[in-house]
């Protein structure tokens, strides 16, 4: 398999790909309770993401929709939260790296927009995310002290913080 997927920012005209990538990992990969009701912000990508100075990436590989991320930026408080980290199942790994490279991109758009840390939140049956973000340097965070900005998901029940001023 090739390394030819690129990253790029993705808008309304991407709702459709995007939760035609994460339910189906959501709710059948992971068995994980949430539907496309209790994710609002998959249908309106621009106000939900861009709208708070935050954005929305793609990894698409031969154009197809192969990876997510997005971040909830917090400019006020320097800060932002990471959302919608998604791979497809056959393309995870690091033979190809989109996890690494999604990241990547968010941390700089980070830098390039004066925030300092960002959050994010997952499922602790989620072993290799977990494992992931670790090896990233993020920290777990307690629940009760995220900082009472950040935009917690109700199926969420690890958290974790990058102090990005460190990185």
């Amino acid at each position: 398999m090739q390394n030819d997927f690129k990253i790029e920012r993705l808008n309304n005209q991407f709702c459709e790909a995007i939760i035609g990538l994460i339910l189906p990992i959501q709710q059948i990969e992971f068995n994980v309770d949430i539907d496309l009701a209790a994710q609002q912000d998959l249908l309106d990508i621009e106000k939900h993401y861009d709208g708070t100075g935050g954005a929305f990436w793609g990894a698409r590989l031969n154009g197809e929709l192969i990876g997510t991320i997005a971040l909830i930026a917090q400019p006020d408080h320097h800060a932002g939260a990471i959302r919608k980290m998604f791979v497809k199942k056959e393309f995870r790994g690091k033979e190809l790296g989109v996890a690494q490279v999604l990241l990547k991109t968010l941390i700089e758009y980070c830098g390039d927009n004066n925030l300092n840390e960002v959050y994010l939140g997952t499922k602790d049956i989620l072993q290799a995310a977990c494992r992931f973000y670790e090896r990233n340097g993020f920290k777990q965070v307690a629940m009760e002290d995220l900082p009472v900005y950040f935009p917690r998901m109700a199926v969420d029940n690890v958290f974790y913080s990058l102090d990005l001023k460190s990185v």
